[in-house]
């Protein structure tokens, strides 16, 4: 079986799913195998269950009068088909990767863009090399457009995604202080998430460059096509505006203003807006659809509870978004608590970067300051130092917080939304 041939099939599927729990009729079913786990071994009961086809990797399992393909590598196989696919499309795609943010833009991005066209994205944190080309083949005759985010945390990574998404457009939210361990280091992060624009580059297609940050405009100068902004000669100019705690920005005197908090979020609108733009949409519908998007995934969410407001961050975290999370916060009006969870995968790092939020924090001014995770113990002997949430919520039962105001901010690893009822 190869991908020319299974192509038909797959036009005629509603789904391509990794999950036997979650197959419904017409999907196909791609099996995957691990250490301890043959999904293989679901193939009849997927067929059983409506599925169109399955993919297996295990011969004894094939049986092509049921649509059961055997395949010497169900992940190779996905990913053959996604490249397959992805050269039948005549859409632009715009990927986009970065040290923070990504999600968060993938959002405005498509938000801003359905504004005017069927625009098809990365579901939740599907990034990697297994989510991206479930996303490409998510993409259907409907779609006039799609939005690819990719993540990595090792070089090569996102020269892989690329080859696969093969972008149209491409956008760096950022370069900074995550998964250092896997990247070898801040230059090492900077060499990776270039890997975009190396592909980007060598195809001679369009990069999406914030001018006011020296990385992106050192590492696109000279470059072209383009779409810019940031800069009064970029192509697009914004201002920052700044409500309650809400950022937005202007253009041409008309205001939009998000649901999103943290002045690190304007770029995000920039890139947002400056798509749009560049689409032909009415910077009234970008307002429209900037206004209307509600973060729900626990990045940049402002959420009020008893007369209080939470901040909840706890999605991922990093040095540079642990520091821009802290700056934020401690511009809101009354007394502020801070919860911060570990930073994790920044390897040898890992001690001094801990020891260096912890005191930036202090030097802030909070009110209170609780950290949660074995890296911040290790340099925090305060009381209110915890290993995990579970021991976190176990004090939050027995001590209240009283601030008006509380960040939430760790990686995902932490959970801190696991303490949220107990605040």
């Amino acid at each position: 079986m190869n991908t020319e041939q299974f192509y038909p099939l797959f036009l005629q599927s509603g789904n391509i799913t990794i999950d036997s729990r979650k197959i419904e009729k017409n999907d196909i079913f791609f099996a995957f195998s691990g250490d301890n786990f043959n999904a293989a071994a679901f193939a009849d009961e997927a067929i059983s269950k409506g599925a169109l086809a399955v993919i297996v990797e295990h011969q004894d399992f094939e049986n092509t009068a049921e649509n059961i393909f055997y395949v010497r590598s169900t992940l190779e196989f996905l990913q053959e088909l996604a490249v397959y696919h992805r050269k039948q499309l005549q859409i632009p795609v715009i990927g986009l990767t970065g040290s923070n943010g990504k999600t968060t833009t993938k959002e405005l991005i498509h938000a801003v863009l359905s504004e005017k066209f069927s625009v098809q994205y990365t579901s939740g944190n599907l990034n990697n090399h297994i989510g991206v080309p479930l996303t490409i083949l998510s993409i259907r005759s409907g779609h006039e457009m799609a939005v690819i985010e990719m993540g990595a945390n090792h070089q090569r990574e996102i020269e892989l995604l690329c080859s696969i998404s093969q972008p149209d457009f491409g956008y760096i939210t950022n370069f900074g202080k995550a998964h250092l361990e896997g990247f070898g280091g801040f230059e090492g992060v900077i060499k990776g998430k270039s890997e975009l624009y190396d592909y980007l580059i060598s195809h001679q297609r369009t990069i999406v460059v914030n001018e006011n940050d020296p990385v992106q405009a050192e590492k696109t100068k000279g470059y072209s096509p383009t779409v810019t902004f940031g800069k009064d000669t970029s192509d697009y100019r914004f201002e920052l505006v700044s409500e309650d705690h809400f950022v937005g920005l202007e253009y041409q005197d008309i205001k939009a203003v998000s649901k999103l908090t943290g002045e690190y979020n304007f770029t995000n609108l920039c890139a947002a807006a400056s798509l749009g733009l560049h689409f032909g949409i009415d910077f009234e519908n970008i307002k429209k659809a900037i206004e209307h998007y509600t973060p729900t995934n626990m990045r940049s969410q402002v959420v009020k509870k008893e007369g209080r407001t939470l901040v909840l961050d706890t999605y991922n975290a990093n040095p540079s978004s642990m520091i821009a999370s802290l700056d934020n916060f401690i511009t809101f009006e009354g007394s502020k608590t801070i919860i911060i969870g570990d930073m994790l995968e920044l390897g040898e790092e890992s001690g001094k970067e801990h020891e260096n939020i912890l005191n930036y924090a202090r030097g802030l001014g909070f009110n209170q300051i609780i950290t949660v995770g074995k890296n911040f113990r290790q340099t925090n002997s305060s009381a209110t130092a915890f290993e995990s949430t579970a021991e976190l919520t176990e004090y939050l039962k027995l001590n209240g917080i009283r601030s008006e105001n509380i960040l939430l901010k760790g990686s995902r690893g932490i959970a801190l939304e696991k303490s949220i009822d107990f605040i």
